[in-house]
């Protein structure tokens, strides 16, 4: 009897530890119909949003099917939301990629500007008396002069006074008057070498020349010989082009990247090819209340003399940024109104179109919030046409062989977005039955014949498009209803 005890007990262990095994290895595993076991997904995720997670099967907030995710981390993108393409239609479609990398950007700000004298070094003339110009020695505006030269000779009665007075004072031997006298004399502009010959002559000047005070050209000639002149009039400036200011100014939305000491670049058009290079001199306290723009003084040399004063000039601003980001060629992202994506390369020929987050943009590079890894590769020509295909969870059989016919199809959609400048359009088009696509919002290039101007947002269209490198819309009419039949 205690045998058979003995016996009865064992069975009974062996069938609750197979039990427990079992249980065990159902919990990772599930047997399919043909009798092949698979792993049993965590969760599941968007496939253009991987923090969208659900626990069981269903559609993402774009409407596509949700991937499972395993226990080992893996999933099933690579079969169930990237596409495999043909190496000949690769070639033919001229697809290049490139790698994500860790660089430090230059943001730049490219704006217009005009070139302006160097206000610091600009002198206005004036004289302090009321007079008649006798003589005028400089002619026009833009005329040269140097430190020292005969600029006018004026007549003033007052100035004749002032002389009087001096030499009085002289007589007399008042050293109170004679200093008096001769500081009124030098706060009427007349130089000392002027003064130390009226002391010595006795001898009152009826017409004082006055001379230029720097060296520079002439700008602003207001008087000719014979005008009258008092106290207030601007007779002329002098200014400098040894160096120059350019005034330019920047939206509001760039003025945080715009420091003093910032590196500039400068080209005007009829001197092509050449460069200038600056710095930010200023930035005005105010922006504009009109324009909302930010005014910006930048400085520039001007040893040869080719800037000139009110020339038209481009102008970059560069503001290199602190610390290294995760960029991507510019054009390898697709920018919506709504979402922006790159198209992943990934290996044994599969693409996979991704959501990303941008940041700052520059002339070549975007940065990469999130989205990517340094590293990746991605795809920077014929991207559109790859994530037309990857972002809708198709079959993808046109992708896999060459098709020499140029695929065509005629569906109705709402305008979401005009991009004018890029000739884009982003459309939630219908679906398209012949084949088998669901409707998708999409971005479309307008070819080249159709006019742009007259569509808007908001717009219900009947549009015909081709599928090239990218999707091209060939013709375009705005509709009451927005179905049609395929």
């Amino acid at each position: 009897m205690l045998s058979h005890f003995k016996i009865i007990t064992a069975l009974l262990l062996g069938i609750i530890i197979g039990a427990i095994a079992i249980k065990a290895f159902q919990s990772i595993t599930v047997e399919n119909p043909e009798g092949k076991f698979e792993k049993k997904p965590l969760y599941w995720v968007a496939p253009m949003d991987s923090n969208y997670r659900r626990d069981k099967p269903g559609k993402s907030p774009m409407g596509m099917d949700l991937i499972p995710v395993y226990q080992d981390g893996t999933d099933t993108t690579t079969q169930a939301n990237a596409i495999k393409i043909n190496p000949t239609v690769i070639n033919n479609l001229g697809v290049r990629t490139a790698t994500v990398t860790d660089k430090v950007m230059t943001q730049q700000i490219t704006t217009v500007g005009y070139v302006k004298y160097d206000e610091d070094k600009l002198v206005h003339i004036h004289p302090r008396v009321d007079g008649w110009i006798e003589q005028l020695y400089v002619k026009a505006v833009g005329d040269p002069v140097t430190k020292g030269q005969a600029l006018y000779t004026l007549y003033s009665p007052e100035l004749v006074n002032a002389q009087e007075e001096f030499l009085i004072a002289l007589s007399r031997g008042n050293n109170a008057l004679i200093s008096a006298a001769r500081s009124r004399l030098t706060a009427l502009q007349l130089s000392k070498k002027f003064i130390t010959e009226l002391e010595k002559s006795q001898q009152v000047q009826q017409f004082i020349t006055f001379y230029a005070p720097q060296s520079g050209v002439v700008d602003g000639l207001q008087i000719r010989a014979g005008s009258y002149v008092k106290p207030g009039t601007t007779l002329m400036a002098i200014g400098q082009l040894d160096q120059v200011w350019v005034e330019a100014e920047i939206f509001e939305r760039d003025a945080e990247l715009v420091k003093t000491d910032a590196p500039v670049t400068m080209s005007l058009d009829y001197l092509s090819g050449r460069k200038w290079r600056g710095i930010v001199d200023y930035i005005y306290p105010t922006l504009d209340e009109k324009n909302r723009t930010l005014r910006v003084r930048l400085k520039f040399n001007n040893e040869d003399l080719q800037l000139k004063p009110n020339m038209f000039a481009q102008i970059t601003i560069f503001s290199p940024q602190p610390s290294s980001s995760l960029v991507v060629p510019k054009e390898a992202v697709i920018r919506t109104g709504s979402q922006n994506r790159v198209v992943l390369a990934l290996a044994d020929g599969y693409f996979k179109s991704i959501a990303v987050t941008i940041g700052r943009v520059d002339e070549r590079y975007i940065e990469i919030i999130q989205g990517v890894k340094a590293g990746d590769r991605i795809v920077t020509s014929a991207q559109f046409l790859i994530d037309s295909e990857s972002s809708k969870n198709s079959d993808f059989k046109r992708m896999t062989t060459v098709e020499p016919d140029v695929q065509r199809a005629t569906v109705s959609g709402v305008i979401n977005h005009i991009d004018i400048n890029n000739r884009l359009i982003n459309i939630s088009r219908e679906p398209i039955e012949k084949w088998h696509r669901p409707a998708a919002t999409l971005d479309f290039v307008l070819a080249e014949q159709l006019a742009i101007e007259q569509l808007s947002p908001e717009m219900t269209v009947n549009f015909t498009f081709e599928v090239r490198d990218e999707l091209v819309i060939v013709d375009i009419t705005q509709v009451t209803t927005s179905h049609v039949d395929h």
